[in-house]
């Protein structure tokens, strides 16, 4: 099972009750934070989010609404006791700003490892057991959205395995992937595992326009979480000159990609209420929410 939750849902400036845009991914006992504009660390204490349990923090850009938050989150982290190095993912560029501004922090009792990721091409890592691909976006300077992936195992088949007579301290290692000797005979997992299974897949984009790698990496997404600064498709001209999406651009790019629900999310301080524009993304993509921060959600295997 896989926990999101945003953290907050605003773009460029907090406001009383809209934290900076953020979101917090928790899948087996850890969890990876992506973006930390200021003000973070308070919206997750208000939601009662374990901070500790961060192991990797993913970088969107190094506009000061997405990093500002990082000198008081790590402190707050370090005052925890915690001694194990935490990773900072960031596009090209991002290392020596983040480095600069984790100069004020003096003394972590852990180590920060700052990596830089290409901005070229979509790139793909692990981090927490979840498979993480990049996703390069245009914007005003080097910027990244990500796509999280979680691989589920095909289903155990008892039946088969008893018809096959599998001592039950094999199964485990047959639903591991491992081929098992008994006598003469190899027994191989496919020989008991059901067919291959969809994984769950989270998506996360924001201060972008679109791109053909949005909806490359995205596609077929549980979750999409997407930018949506503008709710009103007559700001389109004010959306291209500051590299940011309407409303209706997300739900296209939802529709496109096949996702399953697609939450908004960056939004325009001037955007007071979002659920005023919801109909100019619902009329495209059904599936659609406006997000609001400490929103959550569960996905369980499928």
């Amino acid at each position: 099972m896989i926990n999101v939750t945003l953290i907050g849902t605003g773009g460029m400036i907090p406001l009383p009750n809209r934290f900076l845009a953020s979101c917090l991914i928790e899948y087996n006992g850890k969890s990876i934070l992506i973006d930390c504009g200021e003000g973070c660390q308070i919206s997750l204490h208000k939601g009662k989010l374990s901070i500790n349990k961060i192991e990797v923090i993913l970088i969107t850009h190094c506009h000061a609404d997405h990093i500002t938050g990082l000198p008081g989150l790590l402190l707050t982290i370090g005052n925890q006791s915690r001694t194990e190095p935490l990773y900072i993912m960031g596009p090209k560029g991002s290392y020596e700003i983040i480095n600069s501004l984790l100069m004020v922090c003096g003394y972590l009792p852990f180590e920060v490892r700052i990596i830089e990721i290409s901005d070229d091409k979509p790139v793909q890592f692990e981090h927490i057991g979840l498979n993480i691909t990049s996703i390069p976006l245009s914007h005003h300077i080097s910027c990244l959205g990500y796509s999280l992936e979680l691989k589920l195992k095909p289903h155990f088949l008892p039946e088969k395995a008893k018809k096959l007579n599998i001592p039950v301290g094999f199964w485990r290692l047959l639903h591991n992937g491992e081929n098992i000797q008994i006598d003469d005979n190899t027994i191989t997992p496919n020989m008991v595992l059901g067919e291959e299974r969809n994984p769950i897949k989270i998506s996360y984009v924001t201060d972008t326009r679109p791109t053909k790698y949005i909806n490359e990496v995205v596609k077929d997404s549980d979750l999409f979480i997407c930018e949506g600064m503008y709710g009103d498709d007559e700001q389109y001209e004010n959306a291209l000159d500051k590299k940011h999406m309407l409303f209706s651009e997300a739900a296209n790019i939802a529709k496109a990609a096949n996702v399953k629900e697609l939450w908004l999310t960056h939004y325009s301080p001037s955007l007071k209420n979002p659920e005023d524009y919801i109909e100019n993304t619902t009329k495209i993509f059904s599936n659609t929410f406006t997000g609001f921060d400490l929103m959550t959600k569960k996905i369980t295997s499928k």
